[in-house]
């Protein structure tokens, strides 16, 4: 049997040394803090984690392949630096019937390490094409020493514990929270009112799948959807942030159907919640086939963006309003996301 630290991966990012590659990581040609396309490295994160997966699962069966289930939350410890080398650590923490959960340490080497990220991700191993495509079943890893049980017991409680939150994410209001939603819908009725209605604050985009965008056979690679979604997000964001908006946190992204070549896809993203510094900004991918006969949702995510000036010092944003009952829902939903950052995770 295999071992967890006999799947480890590695990958490194040169942007010490390969000036062109740094360059094409920048978001603005400017000597500033945190100066990194955080879209580029979504779709890094999900090619390690593919190739991780993949050596383990083609050692069964050669001409498997691996697709991308999910991707559990990622919290941003510390902005990066793109004038430093970036380093991924993966392994396989666990592995199910037909799963395996990656999980991938981001971190830039050096006096002080600077530890970027941490994040896990769900990779399903199948055989086949198209609509024949079957899973296969995995040999399960040997977890000998503590840190290995530790780490697989983790990948299991993260499942029940996503689907505890998302339970809870559809249980009604409580009092307080009540309270809050009564009292951004009673402001609008002041005269004078002049906030930011939530309704107003979206940003969406067309695009059609192509050949170059493909990873596996016929389907389309899902961390460029991703980054896609992630840029929208990101500019969406600024309607609200007055300053600079920069990445703290992606809750978990689901991958529900997959997107082929020729299908049309609709990228959507609106301001949902605001609180202190942080934005947050619910992104929907729909995907509509080329014959338009079928039509999906392809993901969906909630980004966490936090308002910075140039030297990474938190900036107010103000207030959104939500006026409707499903804009309520998403206020609600992202404010008890909010709060479940702030209590388990120390972000930017």
């Amino acid at each position: 049997m295999t071992r967890p630290k006999e799947t480890s991966y590695y990958q490194t990012l040169p942007l010490s040394t390969d000036l062109a590659l740094r360059r094409r990581y920048m978001v603005v040609d400017e000597p500033i803090p945190g100066n990194l396309r955080f879209g580029l490295l979504l779709e890094i994160l999900d090619l390690v984690a593919e190739k991780t997966a993949l050596n383990y699962v083609n050692r069964f069966y050669p001409d498997a392949r691996v697709v991308t289930a999910a991707i559990d939350n990622i919290f941003v410890r510390h902005a990066a630096d793109v004038t430093r080398d970036i380093v991924f650590h993966a392994r396989i923490n666990h592995v199910g019937r037909s799963s395996l959960e990656i999980g991938i340490r981001v971190e830039q080497p050096g006096d002080p390490t600077n530890h970027i990220a941490s994040c896990y991700f769900t990779m399903v191993a199948r055989s086949g094409m198209g609509e024949g495509a079957v899973s296969v079943t995995l040999p399960p890893l040997e977890y000998l020493d503590e840190t290995e049980q530790a780490r697989a017991k983790k990948a299991l409680s993260g499942r029940d514990e996503y689907r505890q939150q998302q339970a809870l994410l559809t249980e009604p209001p409580s009092r307080e929270e009540y309270e809050m939603l009564a009292a951004l819908h009673k402001a609008q009725e002041e005269p004078g009112f002049s906030g930011l209605l939530a309704g107003r604050l979206v940003a969406d985009a067309w695009e059609r799948m192509y050949p170059e965008q493909e990873n596996v056979p016929q389907k389309i690679f899902g961390g460029y959807l991703i980054r896609r979604a992630y840029e929208l997000s990101a500019i969406c964001s600024e309607l609200v942030a007055p300053d600079r908006s920069i990445v703290a946190a992606v809750n978990r992204i689901n991958f529900f159907h997959p997107v082929r070549m020729g299908d049309k896809l609709h990228f959507t993203s609106r301001v949902v919640y605001t609180s202190g510094s942080f934005v947050c900004v619910e992104a929907s991918i729909e995907r509509l086939s080329l014959d338009r006969t079928s039509k999906a949702l392809s993901n969906s995510c909630l980004f966490t963006f936090v308002n910075v000036d140039r030297e990474l010092v938190h900036q107010p944003v103000p207030a959104i309003y939500p006026a409707t009952y499903v804009e309520d829902a998403s206020y609600l939903a992202a404010h008890r996301s909010y709060q479940s950052i702030v209590r388990h995770h120390a972000i930017i």
